[in-house]
């Protein structure tokens, strides 16, 4: 797959960011990773240490306002993200999730859930099924600059396929 042109260059994706976006008025987390059309954070959910969104960078709110390339990237990416939390963590599943109903700014949840969370097996934003296991957590979080740097790695990689 060749490189992808930065978005505001043409095309679907080329839409100006709306200021009253979140995700285009800031990061919308802890950027782990940003390329030319898309950037990983990690997200600050409470009692979710390793929960993380790929972001496309320009404004547009669903998957086919992208190109069948941006859309190939897109899910590259959030693959590329599945596999090192896989890889480095070793959760019990891996939610992948794109509702968009919030914040209408094209993005894909990805979140490595363990089956000592406190709402597993139920989605994150269910009712919790159990006290949160903060050790846990912490131990997780703890990991977390390891799993970043596989995750730049592997994100920086793909961007320059």
């Amino acid at each position: 797959m060749s490189a992808l042109p930065a978005p505001g260059t043409g095309g679907p994706a080329a839409a100006a960011a709306s200021p009253a976006c979140p995700l285009c008025a800031t990061e919308g987390g802890e950027l782990v990773w940003r390329g030319a059309a898309l950037r990983v954070i990690r997200a600050d959910e409470a009692g979710f240490p390793a929960f993380y969104r790929v972001v496309w960078n320009a404004h547009v709110a669903e998957f086919s306002d992208l190109s069948a390339a941006e859309r190939q990237h897109c899910m590259e990416a959030v693959a590329a993200v599945e596999q090192v939390l896989r890889a480095q963590l070793a959760p019990t599943k891996i939610n992948l999730a794109a509702l968009g109903n919030m914040v209408p700014h094209l993005h894909w949840h990805v979140i490595a859930r363990f089956d000592w969370d406190s709402h597993f097996p139920a989605p994150v934003w269910a009712p919790a099924q159990r006290a949160r296991a903060v050790e846990q957590e912490a131990a997780l979080a703890a990991r977390l600059p390891h799993v970043h740097a596989r995750l730049r790695e592997r994100l920086q990689a793909l961007s320059q396929q």
